[in-house]
């Protein structure tokens, strides 16, 4: 049987086998993309000016989408949807707070630290949800089979 080659540098991308901080590192560079093109469209090309709210509107739900990456990857483990929606959002936020150095009026309509709280918020509370709805389908399904299997069990056993 033939070893596996180790190449020199591989050690330092072992961190990439949790599937959680994959996730949500590329879900973060999405959102920070999408994030800084929705700034400079909104920005620099003045023949949109008219669409302003088609624009927005597009560019809200396309972000909606991307946030919704980690929530819908991870339905089932709740502590992974949480890791990974936080990581995602700390990325969307160094890259709000670079932009606030060159957009200087983005500051003002929210800053750095309420965008991280909304959504460290927001996938903490999806997270609670997911793992609440876990239980009670867990329980339930508990239930169900001790019911099933009582009358089954409890029976006469025919033997001719």
């Amino acid at each position: 049987m033939a070893a596996r080659i180790q190449l020199p540098g591989m050690r330092w991308f072992l961190w990439l086998r949790n599937s959680a901080l994959r996730t949500g590192i590329l879900t973060g560079i999405y959102l920070s993309a999408t994030f800084f093109g929705w700034l400079l469209i909104a920005n620099h090309i003045r023949q949109l000016e008219p669409f302003a709210g088609i624009r927005n509107l597009i560019a809200g739900t396309f972000m909606i989408f991307l946030i919704s990456i980690p929530v819908l990857r991870f339905r089932r483990e709740p502590a992974k949807m949480f890791l990974s929606g936080l990581v995602a959002w700390t990325l969307l936020t160094f890259s709000y707070l670079t932009e606030e150095l060159h957009y200087t009026l983005l500051e003002s309509r929210m800053g750095a630290l309420h965008i991280f709280i909304m959504g460290a918020l927001s996938y903490g509370l999806a997270a609670v949800f997911q793992w609440v709805f876990l239980l009670c389908a867990a329980a339930r399904q508990r239930h169900f089979e001790q019911t099933h299997q009582a009358p089954a069990s409890s029976g006469r056993s025919r033997t001719h």
